[in-house]
């Protein structure tokens, strides 16, 4: 038996790679599936099943793909209604791959297809649950993305109760937990770094998982403080249950380099949405005017995902030398599937044909700190809602960038505003957007708070992030 977890940091997204006998199963896969196959061909193998823990709202995953092209049966809990052949198992079905066996445990909550999946060795000893978005380590799912209109989230959160109760806490405490996502996730709130973990241990320090836990003190605790699902959940929730284009036919029409005047035209007579995944510090030197950044070196797909609406967009990049087909990979994980080419040459290209740039001002943290003893200045922090109310500047406007578009009436284009995040990541994104939109008073503070509370400026008191 052979287990693998291929972890995608960017989604902080767990896929499974379980072989036995010749005989593989993959659990949850990526939107590019080529890994899967190669892997399961170097080892002599065959892929039997592909099995979706439930239907995905923060990516889209490679099921469809993979059936087409490996002949894999794919598997959904029960209940479970799609636009492609699947096998919708029933709670208790035991599938066997090789000399294993790996048992369906439907564990509605999160979503109400949502399984668990209990991988028992070839001595029928239970070694392992894949247990998708319904168990992390530290935290369980959110129970607010399958809301219908005659069920609440309060109705999930009883039945992920239930489930955890009655599916998994009975499961000895030696058994493995290999969950679906991991710190930086959206899916859960207060999430592991740690991505492999025992079953007897969230025992002793999950949460969720406390042995004298009533129903109604589990349903308040794990649905206070959830964020609000950031808005392409849905959509990608139902291109996963739809079906969807396939990866090859993405790459390839949006894999293609373009010339200047190419580019330029596709951003002028297309409507076409010029995304700059370079690193901040490129896009502060120059950048094509109204374009906007979010850089493959962060949070890429789930920034994309909040902030670019309309998932259909058409969309043109500038990218780092070589980085073009990982540009359009990565945005396809999340929905994005009308990439029509990339800036051939980049920037330098672009300057060489005379076309215009911009660029955006940016200034230490000690110059920020000097600057704001002696003069009256505008400070905006993007960060998130807890980073800010843990510690923030003393006089600092809040505007966080998951809600820029929505809120960016709060400030004033005639303003010189001081932009700062955590690390500097997410206001030179928070920047390009405001800028795009006429704001163009703004200047980067360059490593954002963990620069700035360094210096002398006068800062609010440290809370714990926890207590909040």
């Amino acid at each position: 038996m052979k287990i693998e977890q291929l972890y995608t940091g960017c989604l902080a997204q767990g896929a499974y790679y379980i072989e036995s006998d010749g005989e593989v199963a993959i659990i949850d896969p990526l939107r590019e599936i080529q890994q899967y196959i190669d892997k399961a061909k170097a080892n002599n193998a065959k892929i039997k099943y592909i099995l979706e823990t439930h239907f995905h709202a923060d990516f889209v995953s490679g099921h469809v793909d993979l059936a087409k092209k490996t002949g894999a049966t794919i598997v959904f809990g029960p209940g479970a209604t799609t636009e492609y052949d699947i096998h919708a198992a029933t709670d208790g079905e035991e599938l066997k791959l090789g000399k294993v066996t790996i048992k369906v445990l439907h564990t509605p909550g999160h979503t109400l297809e949502s399984a668990t999946y209990l991988l028992r060795d070839e001595n029928g000893k239970d070694y392992a649950i894949f247990s998708g978005d319904t168990l992390f380590l530290g935290d369980v799912g959110r129970p607010d993305l399958a809301i219908k209109s005659d069920l609440t989230k309060e109705d999930l959160a009883g039945m992920l109760f239930d489930s955890l109760r009655n599916k998994i806490m009975p499961l000895a405490d030696d058994v493995i937990v290999y969950p679906a996502h991991g710190a930086g996730s959206a899916c859960g709130k207060n999430l592991s770094k740690e991505t492999v973990g025992v079953l007897g241990e969230q025992k002793k320090t999950n949460y969720a998982l406390r042995a004298n836990m009533t129903k109604a003190e589990f349903v308040k605790e794990v649905l206070d403080g959830i964020a609000p699902p950031p808005q392409y959940f849905a959509k990608n929730a139902m291109m996963n249950k739809m079906g969807y284009d396939a990866f090859d036919s993405v790459l390839k029409t949006g894999n293609i380099p373009l010339n200047s005047e190419e580019f330029e035209a596709l951003a002028n007579h297309e409507a076409a949405l010029v995304l700059d995944v370079r690193t901040q510090s490129d896009y502060l030197k120059g950048h094509i005017p109204n374009s906007i950044f979010i850089g493959l070196n962060g949070g890429f797909a789930p920034w994309v995902g909040a902030l670019i609406k309309d998932i259909k967009q058409p969309i043109i990049l500038v990218v780092p030398e070589g980085k073009s087909k990982e540009a359009v990979t990565r945005l396809s994980r999340v929905g994005y599937d009308n990439t029509l080419g990339y800036l051939e040459g980049g920037m330098d290209a672009w300057q060489k044909a005379g076309k215009q740039i911009e660029t955006l001002e940016s200034i230490s943290a000690e110059d920020f700190a000097k600057r704001a003893k002696t003069d009256k200045i505008n400070i905006l922090d993007v960060r998130n809602d807890g980073e800010y109310k843990s510690t923030h500047i003393e006089g600092a406007q809040h505007l966080s960038l998951d809600s820029i578009n929505e809120k960016m009436n709060e400030i004033d284009k005639d303003k010189t505003y001081y932009v700062h995040c955590a690390g500097g990541y997410r206001s030179v994104i928070a920047e390009s957007i405001l800028k795009a939109r006429g704001f163009n008073k703004l200047i980067d503070v360059l490593g954002g708070y963990a620069a700035i509370k360094d210096t002398d400026i006068k800062t609010t008191d440290f809370v714990c992030p926890s207590t909040l």
